[in-house]
C-alpha cells in the first residue's frame, strides 16, 4: 500500500436489495462498478465470518467459515437450486435500511434448505462438494460443530447436554455423524455456495482494478469450532469453559472498559507449534481477501487478561503476548503480506514498537483527533506519515453528522478552522477533503459519510449488545452528484486508480 489510493468502507450486510441484507448478488457486482467509475482502489468490509450472539461478525462460530447469509438467493435461482415462486411472499424485513437478523435467521433456512438438497440431487453438485471438501481441511469440524449446536437447541459449546460429545470422545462423535449426516451435509454445501459466490464478486473486483480489503478479529468465540477442535490453544477448562476472558479497560466508549468475553490464548501452545494455526488462519484469510486488517493489533504485544465469569473489564491486567515472534513466524511461512494494523485505542511504547518492526501500517482516524483542541493529537493530520491508513471514521465510531452534532461550541469551532469549511460545504465533505489531501498513502472513506447519513446509520456501538450491525444503503441512495464528488476528490489529490 505504497502508493496514493483511496477505497471506501461498508461491510456486504450494508448493500441494497430485497431479501433483508445485503448479498454477493447484483448490487455487489454494481458496487463494484460504482467504486470503478469513481476511480476507487479499494472496498474495505468487516469479517465474513458468521455471526453469532448479538450479530457481530467479530463474534463467530468459526475464524473461517463464511456467513451464510450472504449467499445470494438470486444466483441459487440462476443456477437451477431454486424456482422464482420461492422467494415470492417471503417477509425478509420490514425496514429495507435495517437487517432484520431474527426474522432472516427464521426465513432464509428453508431456502437454503431447499436449494442444498436440488444441488445434492445433481451428480455435478456431489463432485463440485467433494473436491470442495478436499480444498477445505477445515469444512468436516465446522459443519460437525454447527450440527451439533443446532442438534442441542443452539446452545452454546460449554452448555451442549452431552459432555462426552463436548469433550470429543470418539464414540460419541462417531454417533452424531451418523445422526447428524444429513444436516453436517447441508452446513457444507451452504458453505461451498458462500465460497462459489464470493470468490466470483472478488474476481471480478479484481478483474476490474478493485482490491479487497479483508478484516480479522484477533480472538475468536468461546462458542466457536475453534474451542471445541483445539481447547490446547485457548485458557480454558476441562469443560471449555473460559478461565480468562478478552477486553480492554477504561476508555471512551465505556468507563468500566469493554468486556468482549472470548477466551484468551494460552500463548505457550502456539509458540510450541512455531504458531502454526495463526500462519493456516492468515493463509486461510488471504484467499478472501487482497489485503488484511487485523483487529486489535496492540493484543499482540500485550493484553488485557479478566478473569472469567466477570461482568465487567474493571479486574483484568495486562499480560504479555509473543509480539514478533508470531509475525517473523508468518512472514517466513507466507512471505511478506500486505496486512493493516489496527491499533486504535490505549497503544503504548511496546504495541508502537511492536507495529514499527513488522513495518505494517496503521490507522489513523480523524474524528479522535479533532476532539483535541490543543492540537497535539497524533490523530490530526499534521502528524501523519505515509505508512498509514486515514479515516473519517470506522464502523465503530460515529458517523460525521452524527459525530459533529455531539461536539461542543468550542470544539465545533476548532473543527471548522482545522478543516477550513467553507460556507457551501457540509461538514461530511470537508472531513472526506481533510482525509483525502493527507499525505497518507490510502485514504478509506465510510459509506454513511459520502451519502451524508444521519446519526441513525452508525453500524456499531462497542461495549453494547443489540441495534448493532443493521444499516443498509437503499437503492438509488448514490447519485450522479456523489460519483462526480468522489471522483473529484480522487483525482484532486492523486488518488486515482488508473
Amino acid at each position: 500500500m505504497n502508493k496514493r489510493a483511496s477505497g471506501i468502507l461498508m461491510h456486504i450486510s450494508s448493500l441494497p436489495g430485497a431479501y433483508g441484507i445485503g448479498t454477493f448478488g447484483k448490487a455487489a457486482f454494481d458496487f463494484v462498478d460504482f467504486l470503478k467509475e469513481t476511480k476507487q482502489t479499494y472496498w474495505q468490509i468487516l469479517p465474513l465470518t458468521t455471526t453469532s450472539f448479538g450479530d457481530s461478525p467479530y463474534q463467530s462460530f468459526s475464524a473461517i467459515a463464511g456467513n451464510t447469509h450472504f449467499i445470494d438467493l438470486e444466483l441459487l435461482v440462476a443456477d437451477g437450486y431454486l424456482q422464482e415462486d420461492d422467494l415470492i411472499g417471503v417477509d425478509f424485513g420490514a425496514n429495507p435500511e435495517a437487517v432484520d437478523y431474527a426474522q432472516l435467521f427464521q426465513v432464509k433456512r428453508p431456502l437454503l434448505e431447499k436449494a442444498v438438497k436440488a444441488f445434492l440431487a445433481t451428480e455435478a453438485g456431489v463432485k463440485q462438494l467433494i473436491a470442495f471438501e478436499a480444498e477445505a481441511s477445515w469444512l468436516n469440524d465446522f459443519a460437525e460443530f454447527m450440527s451439533l449446536k443446532e442438534h442441542f437447541q443452539n446452545k452454546a459449546l460449554q452448555e451442549w447436554d452431552d459432555r462426552a460429545v463436548v469433550k470429543r470422545e470418539k464414540a460419541a462423535l462417531t454417533h452424531y455423524r451418523q445422526l447428524l449426516v444429513d444436516t453436517i451435509n447441508y452446513h457444507k454445501v451452504c458453505q461451498y455456495f458462500f465460497y462459489q459466490q464470493w470468490l466470483a464478486l472478488k474476481a471480478y473486483a479484481n478483474a476490474n482494478g478493485i482490491e479487497i480489503i479483508g478484516d480479522m478479529p484477533i480472538y475468536v468465540s468461546a462458542d466457536s469450532v475453534e474451542v471445541w477442535t483445539k481447547p490446547d490453544l485457548f485458557k480454558v477448562d476441562a469443560d471449555k469453559n473460559p478461565l480468562f476472558i478478552a477486553g480492554v479497560p477504561a476508555d471512551g466508549f465505556s468507563e468500566d472498559g469493554q468486556l468482549w468475553g472470548n477466551p484468551i490464548y494460552h500463548w505457550p501452545a502456539h509458540e510450541a507449534s512455531n504458531f502454526a494455526w495463526w500462519i493456516y488462519r492468515i493463509q486461510e484469510s488471504f484467499k478472501l481477501y487482497d489485503k488484511l486488517r487485523i483487529d486489535h493489533f496492540k493484543g499482540f504485544s500485550d493484553f488485557w487478561e479478566i478473569p472469567g465469569g466477570d461482568t465487567t473489564a474493571r479486574n483484568g491486567h495486562w499480560e504479555s503476548a509473543p509480539g514478533l515472534a508470531l509475525f517473523a513466524a508468518v512472514r517466513e511461512a507466507l512471505g511478506e503480506l500486505p496486512i493493516i494494523a489496527e491499533n486504535l485505542g490505549y497503544i503504548d511504547e511496546k504495541a508502537e514498537q511492536l507495529l514499527a518492526s513488522t513495518d505494517f501500517p496503521g490507522m489513523k482516524i480523524l474524528e479522535f483527533g479533532l476532539f483535541d483542541t490543543t492540537s497535539q493529537s497524533s490523530d490530526l493530520p499534521h502528524h501523519y506519515d505515509y505508512n498509514c491508513v486515514v479515516y473519517t471514521g470506522t464502523h465503530d465510531n460515529e458517523v460525521v453528522n452524527g459525530w459533529y452534532a455531539n461536539l461542543s461550541k468550542e470544539q465545533v469551532a476548532f473543527v471548522n478552522d482545522y478543516l477550513h469549511k467553507g460556507a457551501d460545504e457540509s461538514i461530511t465533505q470537508a472531513m472526506l477533503r481533510t482525509i483525502f489531501a493527507t499525505v497518507s498513502n490510502t485514504a478509506i472513506l465510510c459509506m454513511q459519510d459520502l451519502l451524508d447519513k444521519g446519526a441513525d446509520s452508525r453500524m456499531n456501538m462497542p461495549n453494547t449488545v443489540g441495534g448493532n450491525w443493521q444499516w443498509r444503503m437503499l437503492e438509488g441512495d448514490i447519485t450522479e452528484e456523489h460519483k462526480a464528488y468522489l471522483t473529484h476528490l480522487t483525482e484532486l489529490y492523486g488518488r486515482a486508480n488508473r
